[in-house]
């Protein structure tokens, strides 16, 4: 759906739930500027991102824009000879020659994606004659996007407020004190990307190119990692940033290409940003935005409206998303709040209990994905919108086997349904890129992605043309993985006629499958070459391999895509006979096997892995995401699965510890998927400190891999969803997999599929109330722990094989009470 109806048709969602969400200290304060990076504070507008560090003589606010990266358009067919190794490689695998097939494998790799670029950095440096500061404080209000430094020097009390504006389109700073002309300070700009700054307009105006090409941070053996020259014309992007003060009294002075203010009562400062960026498959100079047009214009609006207009703009646009969930726990515990968010880290660590902190960090999630998801064509990447790096890690780009994608778990279920449309939109493009690699490379139908993709779409395996390894490089399955999210979008929306505009993608993926898939001795489907990212196995003693049959995740991926496809087709009627194609091919896929540890295999043979405790658990894909291993469709399934994680260990880096969340959690295990929640929370610190060893998060609340991932964020607030609803197997699961700790609390606003709007509150461990809002009407189906009745329908549940369940009816709008049997 276009975002404009999409947001219109939510706005019935907002009315109803307007009045009954309360009021949450939602703040992340601390008694120290940052010191770190990770320290910082986030703030952004979905392009313009921020981390304010708040300082007090030598502010570091550092810039971001979501478009702006290396590179230009891909090239076609980058890799003539890779599709004369297929036969080969296929062969090998038939024959279990691991070896050759690795070999082999590498030789259908490509070009490395380019990178997340970072924009650069405001300075504003006041000079206080030496004295130092008698109080400070900083802060990020999650619920209006603000954030504000306020610290007192000499009897004078200053304050920073800073929030990126989406309305305006520009990131705002007001600073002030109490006391009238006390205000002097010197802005300044910089960036590590070639560039040139002036003062125009009384402006610092900060113009560069971003590089044509930039290998990711792991590659050492390029002389210049980093490259300008271009020789095809259509690579490396424009950039502009414009800093604009307003001053009440005071003046402001040129000092070379810096702004000097002197004793001014209130400063306003805009900040704009634009690239050239004008479509994945637009060359950025010759076919490029005019990229100072769009910087100017912003400025040019925002310098004409007053500061409280910004604000109450800005509040009213975020709040429209930010306040349509709430989630409190454990009030009855002492309240932490007062805490500085660090401090209290500190204690979780040690023990401490602190529900709020909980909550915190669920909401947080959600601030995250309002705030780096609202760019067309630029999806929230590895880091969101947040890098300070020339090289960021992993070159801050979509990695398809697994993070792109949990960047928009919580986005349907944490009723942030339109910020969807940026990864809406850059599947579509994949899906033009990737049938080009599908023809190319495998002279197949459909699409295909692979491992990394970037704001240009590519989709070509990755490794610099056999020097990466294919246990990452060659993974085939990234088209399939997407189309999941095109499809679940239809579920948690109803939208059928965004379900027509996306069936071609989705069945796109599943005619690639098609081609791709090759019969076994046995007789059965499976894909082959094939790996399980990110893995290694040992066969033949403590031989290594990674290039092999039939991997789990694939098969379950393609057996989710298979089904999902022939629902669209059958929901949309149309393509029947496709549709009988893809269910047969479903049922000739090789099965799902359990091996010698009662585990579920992760290849198609039990092979000894070589780190048994690796982050990713890409086989348990039909866990989760998907739905074909649950407790209550496949129980003998579900036990290997829950026997694979207890086989993984409940460490991990940030972002595994937060999918294995949402994997307890769909085992209806909430005491263990807590236990992981709460290892996500862990503090990391990036100063060789007792909290630098282990994934979890940063001192602001960051995932840490380490070093920051912003998945780790996503899932976990996804997964605190899993724990306390989940709409699988067409029904509407309350407190699922609730944990003992979690005695009391309320969520409200949360969405299940089929466009049901959910409150739920419980006591003492047990559901009190809950209610269901049906957006577009259709029926309903609700499962319980204990027996429950639909009041006003008198609809009671009945005994179930877990708990119980009742059917009903809805009306779009209408509301429904469920409130539990004595």
């Amino acid at each position: 759906m276009p975002y404009h109806l999409l947001k219109k048709s939510l706005l019935l969602l907002l009315t109803l739930t307007a009045f009954s969400v309360y009021s949450q200290d939602l703040k992340l304060h601390y008694k120290q500027p940052a010191v770190e990076w990770t320290e910082a504070l986030p703030i952004g507008n979905g392009t313009l991102g921020a981390m304010v560090f708040g300082r007090v003589d030598s502010e570091l606010i550092q810039l971001n824009e979501a478009t702006l990266w290396s590179g230009g358009p891909v090239q076609q067919n980058v890799n003539p000879d890779a599709f004369n190794n297929l036969a080969l490689i296929r062969e090998a695998l038939t024959n279990e020659d691991f070896e050759k097939a690795n070999i082999l494998t590498k030789n259908m790799q490509g070009p490395y994606s380019e990178s997340f670029m970072p924009l650069g950095d405001l300075i504003l440096k006041q000079d206080f004659g030496g004295q130092k500061t008698a109080t400070y404080n900083r802060s990020l209000d999650l619920q209006t996007g603000v954030t504000t430094t306020n610290f007192s020097i000499n009897g004078v009390n200053y304050k920073r407020e800073i929030f990126a504006s989406a309305p305006a389109q520009c990131i705002v700073i007001k600073l002030s004190a109490d006391q009238l002309k006390k205000l002097s300070l010197t802005i300044d700009a910089s960036s590590l990307l070639r560039n040139e700054k002036a003062i125009q307009n009384q402006s610092v105006v900060l113009k560069g190119k971003a590089p044509s090409h930039a290998d990711p941070n792991y590659i050492d053996y390029n002389k210049d990692p980093i490259v300008y020259e271009d020789l095809s014309g259509c690579r490396g992007m424009r950039f502009e940033l414009i800093i604009k003060p307003v001053v009440k009294d005071g003046e402001i002075i040129a000092d070379g290409n810096k702004l000097v203010i002197k004793n001014a009562s209130e400063i306003l400062l805009f900040v704009s940003a634009a690239t050239s960026f004008n479509g994945f498959d637009k060359c950025p100079d010759s076919e490029g935005k005019d990229e100072h047009q769009f910087a100017e214009a912003p400025i040019k609006k925002a310098t004409a409206k007053k500061y409280d207009s910004l604000l109450k703009e800005h509040i009213e646009d975020f709040q429209n998303f930010f306040n349509r969930v709430s989630f409190k726990l454990n009030e009855k515990e002492s309240n932490k709040s007062d805490l500085p968010t660090d401090i209290r880290l500190e204690k979780y660590a040690k023990g401490e209990k602190d529900a709020g902190l909980e909550a915190l960090f669920f909401q947080f999630g959600r601030y995250l994905l309002i705030s780096s998801s609202r760019t067309h064509n630029a999806p929230a990447n590895l880091q969101g919108i947040w890098n300070n790096k020339l090289r960021a890690p992993w070159s801050s780009n979509y990695t398809t086997n697994i993070n792109l994608q949990m960047n928009y778990w919580p986005v349907e279920s944490a009723s942030l349904s339109e910020l969807f449309f940026p990864l809406d939109e850059f599947i579509k493009n994949v899906s033009v890129t990737g049938a080009e690699t599908a023809k190319s490379y495998y002279h197949a139908n459909g699409w295909v992605l692979h491992h990394n993709s970037d704001i240009w779409a590519m989709t070509n395996p990755v490794g610099d043309f056999g020097k990466g390894d294919p246990m990452w490089a060659n993974w085939y399955m990234g088209a399939n993985w997407l189309s999941r999210h095109l499809w679940e979008h239809y579920e948690y929306t109803g939208d059928k006629e965004y379900l027509k505009k996306v069936y071609p993608i989705i069945k796109g993926a599943a005619e690639f499958s098609l081609d791709w898939l090759q019969k076994d001795k046995s007789g059965y489907l499976v894909t082959m070459p094939s790996t399980s990212p990110e893995n290694i196995f040992y066969y033949e003693g403590k031989k290594k391999g990674t290039v092999t049959t039939a991997s789990t995740m694939d098969i379950g991926i393609i057996k989710d895509l298979f089904e999902n496809t022939a629902e669209a087709s059958k929901i949309l009627n149309r393509d029947s006979d496709f549709r009988e194609k893809v269910n047969k091919a479903a049922t000739e896929l090789i099965p799902f096997q359990i091996g010698k540890k009662g585990q579920l295999l992760e290849w198609y043979k039990d092979f000894e892995e070589e780190d048994p405790h690796h982050r990713h658990t890409s086989h348990l894909y039909a866990l989760h995401p998907a739905n074909l291993i649950s407790p209550l469709k496949t129980p003998e399934l579900a036990a290997a699965a829950k026997k694979t994680l207890e086989l993984r260990g409940d460490d991990g880096t940030g972002w595994s510890l937060a999918w294995k969340v949402n994997m307890w959690a769909r085992l209806l295990d909430g005491n263990h998927a807590y236990q992981l929640f709460k290892n996500q929370l862990r503090l990391t610190k990036e100063n060789n400190t007792e909290y630098s060893r282990h994934g979890g998060c940063y001192p602001n609340l960051f995932d840490a891999h380490p070093p920051f991932q912003i998945d780790g964020n996503f899932a976990g607030t996804a997964g605190v969803i899993e724990m306390l609803m989940q709409s699988q197997n067409k029904e509407i699961h309350l407190l699922p997999a609730l944990p003992d700790s979690w005695t009391d609390g309320e969520i409200k606003g949360i969405t299940a599929k089929g466009n049901f709007k959910v409150d739920i509150k419980w006591n003492a461990g047990k559901m009190t109330q809950a209610k269901i809002i049906s957006q577009i009407g259709g029926k309903c189906s609700i499962r319980s722990a204990e027996p429950f009745m639909v009041e006003k329908l008198n609809v009671k549940s009945e005994k179930s094989t877990i708990g119980y369940t009742a059917v009903f009816d809805t009306k779009k709008g209408a509301s429904y009470t469920i409130v539990p049997l004595q």
